[in-house]
């Protein structure tokens, strides 16, 4: 087959998407497709119709704006050319942490407290409110970027300014939200509509205080433990809010949604990925190893899955 792979772009993960697109095009050679490799420009939509107008399946290994967000699937919809992933609304509520928050709570799955601020609002206003309503240590973050980019944790009042303004740095909307305390879980889902499966559940223990942008993807920044240790209940009512949560904003084809296994409270989910990292460092991959999928067996299932969802 023909495939072409999206990588690379112009948002904030690129070097993380320049790596995803890496895999993808290794395995697809190692499966003697005719791959092109396409470094994703926004400014040369002419160039790209001509390099997609003949393929039969595009992958995309863009992350961040500009590629997780629905707008390169709405691009390639109007092409008519099919692709592996979620369509635009999944991946646009997907990428909304705000909206995504609210669809999960409508569908009973447990939530961390937040609170979103638009940049028009007033900074003096924005702070006094955030220190009035949230308790430290609590985070700081854009409303729309991934891989930890412009998050803070804080941990003292004197951080609160200038968290505001890292976060509003990558976004118009900022979310706060409770920070909270435990295991750090990961759950990837894989599946057409109806038939969507729970992989097993890995537990992230990274080597610095928090799971930040050198823990996901530095070498040796995170151990990943598969299937993590938890009794049958727990596994089963994580893998249930994972699969919830994909069927809840519309995702296909194939997920990652991350919790936080709280002592008291139990599992409390963050978000969920719809273009989770490909890299050699990423979680995907691993989970689909513990269900005995090499990398490139995995690529060409989600491409199977993609062609009988249009077929």
């Amino acid at each position: 087959m023909k495939v072409a792979v999206l990588y690379g772009g112009t948002s904030k993960e690129r070097d993380v998407s320049l790596s995803t697109g890496k895999g993808m095009i290794q395995a697809l050679e190692q499966l003697d497709h005719d791959v092109i490799g396409i470094d994703f420009d926004p400014h040369q939509i002419n160039t790209l119709w001509e390099q997609l107008k003949q393929v039969d399946v595009v992958m995309i290994g863009l992350h961040g704006k500009q590629g997780e967000d629905g707008k390169v699937q709405g691009l390639l919809e109007l092409m008519g050319i099919p692709y592996v992933g979620s369509g635009v609304l999944a991946s646009s509520l997907a990428m909304d942490k705000a909206k995504a928050k609210q669809v999960f709570a409508m569908h009973d799955i447990p939530i961390a407290h937040s609170q979103s601020f638009h940049y028009r609002q007033s900074r003096g206003d924005i702070e006094r409110t955030i220190k009035q309503t949230f308790s430290t240590p609590y985070i700081i973050k854009p409303n729309q970027e991934g891989s930890t980019l412009g998050l803070t944790v804080i941990e003292s009042d004197e951080q609160v300014a200038d968290a505001i303004k890292t976060a509003f740095t990558h976004d118009s909307d900022i979310i706060v939200e409770d920070y909270v305390s435990g295991r750090e879980l990961t759950v990837s889902v894989l599946g057409n509509k109806g038939d969507e499966q729970a992989l097993p559940i890995i537990e992230i223990v990274p080597k610095s205080k928090y799971y930040d942008y050198e823990s996901k993807y530095a070498e040796g920044g995170s151990e990943h433990i598969v299937p993590a240790s938890l009794d049958e209940h727990m596994t089963e009512l994580i893998q249930h809010y994972a699969q919830t949560a994909h069927r809840a904003l519309g995702c296909e084809t194939y997920s990652r949604v991350d919790f936080i296994l709280h002592e008291d409270r139990g599992p409390i989910i963050l978000e969920v990925n719809t273009l989770p990292g490909m890299t050699p460092t990423s979680l995907y991959p691993d989970a689909a190893a513990a269900v005995g999928l090499s990398y490139a067996e995995m690529i060409q299932l989600f491409i199977d899955l993609t062609l009988a969802k249009y077929s």
